[in-house]
């Protein structure tokens, strides 16, 4: 099995921000496949669903529905009820590094400042999980931090994102049918994130 978890913050206030564009990417993916979320029986902090694929591996999508910097809880409590390998998670989280609309993914690495990845990486125990971000911009750098991730994004970058976020889901399925490599491969490149 493997597990793609759509990282951001639970609640409509926080919906459409920048720090949830994780949740609609899987958001995104579930919907091209007919699927919608299901609350986890066990633990109830998050939704969860299974694709169950006839010509491959099942596929748990997973929001945690706990705040980003507890995210990792939901994680590794997946990862561990399911005995799902690291080298079958996927995290797709946003990047204030990244510029906007820019898709990367990476085998491994640091949290690079994002609280949810650094979640996942004390709650794991590794920061060896793949991840794939996806460049929401640092905006104004006299602005918090905090108050621009929180924050919506301006009218002349909704039809940037709203591509990024389409590409980021085709970045996750070709995760799933052909693996990390191809992702960066095809993802990674500068002028494919233009």
């Amino acid at each position: 099995m493997k597990l793609v978890a759509g990282l951001g913050n639970p609640g409509p206030q926080y919906r459409g921000t920048r720090h949830n564009v994780g949740f609609e990417v899987v958001d995104t993916v579930l919907r091209r496949q007919g699927l919608w979320w299901n609350t986890a029986k066990m633990p109830a902090a998050m939704f969860e669903q299974r694709w169950r694929r006839p010509e491959g591996d099942d596929v748990l999508f997973l929001r945690p529905l706990l705040f980003m910097n507890l995210s990792g809880e939901a994680v590794a409590d997946r990862v561990r009820f399911y005995k799902i390998d690291l080298s079958d998670v996927l995290v797709v989280a946003d990047d204030v590094n990244l510029p906007l609309g820019r898709l990367r993914a990476r085998a491994s690495g640091t949290e690079g400042g994002h609280n949810g990845l650094r979640s996942i990486a004390e709650s794991l125990g590794t920061i060896d999980y793949a991840r794939l971000r996806i460049g929401v911009g640092r905006g104004d750098l006299r602005r918090d931090l905090a108050d621009h991730v929180l924050a919506r994004f301006e009218p002349d970058e909704q039809a940037g994102m709203e591509d990024a976020i389409a590409r980021a889901a085709d970045a996750v399925e070709v995760w799933i049918s052909d693996g990390l490599a191809r992702v960066m491969n095809t993802f990674n490149r500068a002028e494919d994130n233009a």
